[in-house]
């Protein structure tokens, strides 16, 4: 079964000068976004059949950005190996609450947008603004993809310990899909993480279900993508209750790699995680289809 990966970063082709002459991030090895080709190859190691496009516009954390048009230039040219969310940032046109985004959902969602992400804007969830983005993704039905931050992260929707103002957002849109993503977002699994752990990667077993679970349970409009990093660290550290949590959840998660360099066997992991849960019966073979498959054409070709 080919999966469809839910969260992937990609680029423009960059001549050799263009290449060298790049930005990055300080804490990365001169590690870009791969383009289109180079995510091909790795789709094949992973047997992926399509991945989504994360537009990234916000000028909080971007080394490279990915903008729209560019987004939607790989996907005619690739219409058989990618979709695509659209980046609309809270602050865009009047940078105020009352802002229309209507126009530029509309457009994008014309050109074939599926989504709203990555939104990485650094404003907590209570912010009007982010909240205005939120109620217009509801009004014109586009889930959004969201990555959490915390007060030190360089990026994410700031929220605190317990994703407090997360569940008032839940609340307040109830048809909105909202899927998680980020550190801040994928510790809460446990009830024993820190503050000092909302930023990294907890060990350990899961002794006690944590305030993801709960909302997770409460609020059938939070979803989950499970790529990159955090998503793999949450389930793999105490595999009895990963297994669980994806077996319990299995209609509101999604497979992905979060991939943004060419260098990226955290991958490998994932797929390597889930197939081998299918194949000791710890996954529901219907579960591992959704999570890996089903979930995502069901977002994805509505």
């Amino acid at each position: 079964m080919k999966k469809i990966d839910i969260h992937v970063h990609s680029r423009i082709y960059l001549s050799e000068e263009e290449e060298k002459n790049a930005i990055y991030r300080p804490i990365q090895d001169k590690l870009t976004y791969p383009a289109p080709e180079e995510i091909a190859i790795l789709y094949e190691k992973l047997g992926i059949e399509k991945g989504v496009l994360m537009v990234t516009i916000a000028p909080e954390g971007a080394h490279y950005t990915f903008n729209n048009l560019e987004a939607m230039r790989i996907v005619r040219k690739y219409p058989d190996r990618f979709y695509w969310f659209c980046g609309i940032d809270p602050r865009c046109w009047t940078n105020s609450a009352d802002t229309d985004l209507s126009h530029f959902i509309n457009h994008y969602k014309k050109h074939g947008a599926k989504g709203i992400g990555e939104v990485t804007a650094k404003l907590p969830f209570s912010d009007e603004r982010m909240q205005n983005l939120f109620r217009h993704a509801e009004m014109y039905d586009m889930p959004v993809l969201i990555h959490i931050g915390t007060d030190d992260s360089p990026y994410g929707i700031y929220d605190v310990k317990g994703l407090k103002q997360l569940e008032e957002t839940l609340t307040r849109f109830p048809k909105l899909t909202i899927i998680g993503h980020s550190q801040p977002f994928w510790a809460e699994i446990g009830a024993d993480s820190e503050e000092c752990d909302r930023f990294g990667y907890p060990s350990g077993p899961v002794k006690k279900a944590g305030r993801l679970v709960e909302l997770m349970r409460k609020y059938d409009n939070l979803h989950a993508d499970l790529s990159a990093n955090s998503g793999y660290n949450a389930i793999t550290r105490d595999p009895d209750f990963g297994y669980e949590f994806l077996e319990e959840f299995q209609d509101r998660i999604y497979y992905g790699t979060g991939i943004c360099s060419k260098r990226e066997e955290k991958s490998f992991k994932l797929a390597q995680f889930l197939e081998q849960g299918a194949e000791k019966n710890k996954l529901s073979d219907r579960a591992y289809g959704k999570i890996c498959r089903t979930n995502a054409l069901r977002l994805l070709e509505r």
